[in-house]
């Protein structure tokens, strides 16, 4: 139970961290398209960071049905591509990478909220307690009253601690964007915002975003 719940956890923090990379590379393969797509794509990148940042994450650590959301940004650079005509050899080759580069997102995007509602059954948790509960009972079954206190206390007490750490180990790794210790927090998406802040102001484009700090159409 701990390899799958661990498994799971990794995947979902490699989800997001492949996430925030793709949305850096679309970034530059914006670039290349014609002068009318770049900027409004370039801005739309922006919200959707924003928008994993502000608006997803809280709902993955509340464990909210996020899987059934859509980031509305990516609809709108759907949109924006769409209307998109290119014609040069290289906004055509652009246009190609992008269409690539969209796929590894949402593929990213998948890994990253999988994790999100947790995957161990709770028939599975109902077995894992059954089976502390027993092995504790067997522990307290052969307490012998010759023995020293302290001796007992040992047994049980390290039988126990054995038991409550590790089913607070699955519990964590089931639940990855939790508030506890070892919670995967949005840190690689905020550094993709901060570069993206920089590369656009490297590019020229100040045009204001369609968003506000939280990825919220304005």
């Amino acid at each position: 139970m701990i390899f799958l719940a661990f498994t799971t956890y990794d995947n979902s923090r490699n989800g997001a961290e492949a996430e925030a990379l793709t949305v850096i590379q679309q970034f530059e393969t914006a670039q290349f398209l014609p002068e009318a797509t770049r900027s409004s794509l370039s801005g739309q990148l922006v919200c959707y960071g924003r928008h994993v940042v502000g608006r997803e994450w809280p709902l993955m650590e509340e464990g909210d049905g996020i899987a059934h959301t859509i980031n509305p940004w990516a609809v709108a650079m759907f949109r924006s591509l769409r209307a998109t005509r290119p014609e040069a050899a290289t906004e055509q080759s652009a246009y190609d990478k992008w269409l690539d580069q969209t796929s590894d997102r949402e593929e990213a995007r998948r890994d990253r909220i999988h994790g999100a509602a947790g995957i161990i059954p709770t028939s599975i948790w109902i077995v894992l307690f059954l089976t502390a509960a027993v092995v504790f009972a067997y522990m307290l079954f052969f307490a012998d009253s010759a023995e020293m206190a302290r001796s007992q206390a040992m047994l049980i007490g390290s039988a126990t601690t054995v038991l409550v750490v590790t089913l607070l180990a699955i519990l964590s790794l089931d639940n990855p964007y939790g508030s506890g210790v070892g919670s995967i927090r949005p840190a690689a998406m905020e550094r993709s915002l901060a570069t993206l802040d920089e590369a656009r102001a490297v590019v020229g484009d100040d045009s204001p975003l369609p968003c506000d700090e939280n990825g919220r159409a304005v």
